[in-house]
């Protein structure tokens, strides 16, 4: 890989970063100072790895030379292995600052909506949303990352029809992005008498958490519904018009919230997911417009794609966007995801680099 980028607009940046943290006035300012400072470590990183590079290839150039000058043959030998070992050490070094320099999806730190729905199959599929709940629960604790439940329709055998939560933590929505989509199980229903394999599925979402300044939704856009609470929730269920749904005229989407005992509380969860669903539309707009130069890239899928199978006679999980399998199923809905995930992360990591190398090599 011989294509090095040009730093120098990096150093302006850094320099520019250096300059506003600077001033006290900024930190006045939480997440300017926050944005800055996160900027700041991307940035210096970037010039860190860009040092690393020249001087492993001024090392590289230097072995060279010896290579054409020397003819004591020991001495030659050592050199020549010196200088595979650097070559090794520069062309990783060049691969690692060519990912530092792609730009970051800057909803990465954001903490994330999961939205889990049940789809084909019936209860089966109801319970299979419950064990992926579960999954991304088990995930969670795992990384240290606190879940609020935000909206909840369990069904008749214990699963859930629909379930929605909020993921606070570092790199949540880095991490969680590649979920959204289909999800399918193969598996013998607890229904099914004569041990007959069903196939059934639910769909997951993944939203990254949106604030007041990211999406403006007018007074005049919004449609609510205030009802009384049906189905499990505890003795004020039906006795209280608490339950509040929205409706988003311009999109037409609708947002139901009932957990909560107060109606204020589920209407400002309402409008948390509703936020996050606006701004998530708003990305896939603006990501649809590269998407034909894009075709290879991991996205973070359409709901409509199926893009993992739990085989449960064969003790198989199976995604098929990268042709990844594994035979721990029970483990991975225990919430062992991360070979998956770092699987996944690496391969759009490539596909993103292929498309940054292509853009800028000879412009």
């Amino acid at each position: 890989m011989a294509f090095i980028p040009d730093i120098e607009p990096v150093r302006k940046r850094l320099a520019e970063v250096d300059a506003q943290l600077s001033r006290s006035e900024t930190f006045q300012n939480k997440k300017l100072a926050s944005d800055l400072s996160q900027e700041h470590r991307y940035l210096s990183k970037i010039i860190q790895l860009y040092e690393t590079v020249t001087k492993l290839q001024k090392q590289e150039k230097e072995l060279q030379a010896l290579l054409a000058s020397e003819s004591d043959a020991d001495l030659l030998a050592l050199a020549g292995q010196e200088k595979e070992n650097l070559t090794k050490q520069s062309e990783t070094a060049q691969h690692d600052l060519m990912v530092a320099m792609i730009p970051p999806d800057p909803s990465d730190s954001r903490n994330t909506i999961l939205e889990i729905r049940a789809g084909t199959g019936g209860e089966e599929a109801a319970l299979f949303a419950g064990d992926l709940y579960r999954m991304y629960m088990r995930l969670a604790e795992q990384q240290r990352w606190s879940v609020e439940l935000l909206s909840g329709h369990p069904s008749e055998t214990g699963g859930f029809k629909e379930i929605i939560f909020l993921i606070r933590g570092e790199n949540v929505y880095k991490m969680l992005k590649y979920e959204s989509g289909g999800h399918r199980v193969q598996r013998v229903p607890v229904t099914e008498a004569n041990g007959r394999i069903h196939t059934s599925s639910a769909t997951v979402a993944v939203l990254p958490e949106a604030q007041e300044v990211d999406v403006e939704i007018k007074p005049e856009e919004l449609e609510i519904s205030i009802c009384r609470a049906s189905g499990a929730g505890g003795q004020h269920v039906n006795k209280t018009d608490s339950a509040v749904q929205l409706l988003h005229k311009p999109t037409g989407m609708i947002v139901y919230c009932a957990d909560e005992r107060s109606q204020q509380k589920n209407r400002a969860k309402a409008m948390q997911v509703l936020r996050s669903r606006l701004l998530k539309q708003k990305q896939d707009e603006e990501a649809q417009k590269y998407a034909n130069e894009r075709k290879q890239q991991i996205g973070s899928g359409d709901r409509s794609d199926r893009i993992r199978t739990y085989n449960f006679p064969q003790n198989r999980v199976t995604d098929h966007r990268i042709n990844m399998t594994a035979y721990n199923l029970e483990q991975v809905l225990d919430g062992d995801l991360l070979p998956f995930i770092s699987a996944l992360q690496k391969a759009d990591e490539e596909a993103r680099l292929a498309e940054f190398l292509k853009q800028n090599v000879n412009t």
